[in-house]
């Protein structure tokens, strides 16, 4: 069976594996009818769950909520796909080189 776009054939992956691990950066994906936040929460997996149906689901917890919520794998996406560069947050704002003092030579 190939794809229909390219002529490559498409990546399958065995669906109980999770895509995404415990302590991964992840948004929530916005869903069809639902309004655009106005910035976008980043949660931590806290933890993977067996599938509801056939998709996989994951515990995960943003900092400044009191409780986790569950979402199905679906529902996410990772924080760094979308980041540009690979590097966080901070990185991004304040360089590599947080905290390193000077070499006294």
């Amino acid at each position: 069976m190939t794809d229909t776009k390219n002529g490559t054939p498409p990546i399958r992956r065995d669906p109980a594996m999770h895509l995404f691990t415990v302590g991964q950066a992840v948004w929530i994906r916005r869903a069809t009818g639902m309004a655009a936040p106005k910035f976008r929460s980043t949660y931590r997996i806290t933890g993977t769950l067996p599938p509801r149906g056939n998709v996989l689901q994951y515990r995960i917890r943003n900092e400044d909520e009191p409780h986790e919520r569950v979402m199905t794998e679906d529902q996410l996406e990772s924080a760094r796909a979308s980041s540009g560069g690979g590097e966080t947050l901070m990185e991004r704002t304040f360089g590599h080189a947080q905290g390193a003092k000077p070499s006294l030579s």
